[in-house]
């Protein structure tokens, strides 16, 4: 689960070491891609492009809250059609969900992180993927055709780690 019942990430599914590796992510990324709810919230949020799913446009317009973000509806324009219009036609793009969003990109991905905190329980929470909890979020990318990498421990004392998953050969 990426988020509890209400659709809100609590505070007991934030860790430092998991923030970190997240912002230094973003910040190595040329475009963030998300859905409407999602957000992340670093110093340097402000400077990053990004593209926003929403159904609230026709194709593609511009963010009237952030020059440097394009809202796109996937129904009627493609992705490669939005990043051209957020000014990325080549790079890393930085998908950070919600489950929608990650479900749409399934076979596109080149590598996705997996973050994990074991001890965290969130009943009837947001999945980080469309088909969790029936599945579990490394059998629905192992069935996508990723493979999973050398985990990394991001916090000890929780025991939470992040593992990549790289698109097989």
């Amino acid at each position: 689960m990426l988020a509890d019942a209400r659709n809100v990430m609590p505070d007991e599914l934030k860790f430092e070491g998991d923030k970190a590796f997240f912002t230094a992510a973003l910040d190595h990324a040329d475009l963030i891609l998300h859905g409407r709810n999602s957000y992340e919230d670093q110093p340097n949020s402000p400077r990053r492009r990004r593209i926003i799913l929403t159904r609230k446009v026709d194709a593609i317009a511009p963010d009237p809250a952030n020059p440097k973000s394009t809202l796109w509806n996937p129904a009627s324009a493609s992705f490669e059609v939005a990043c051209h219009h957020a000014g990325v036609d080549a790079g890393t793009v930085a998908v950070i969900g919600g489950p929608g969003v990650f479900g749409m990109f399934m076979d596109r991905y080149d590598e996705f992180w997996l973050s994990v905190a074991p001890h965290v329980r969130l009943p009837g929470g947001e999945p980080c993927f469309p088909g969790v909890p029936a599945r579990s979020p490394q059998d629905i990318l192992a069935a996508h055709g990723l493979r999973a990498g050398k985990p990394q421990m991001l916090d000890a004392a929780h025991q939470v780690t992040v593992t990549p998953w790289r698109r097989i050969a």
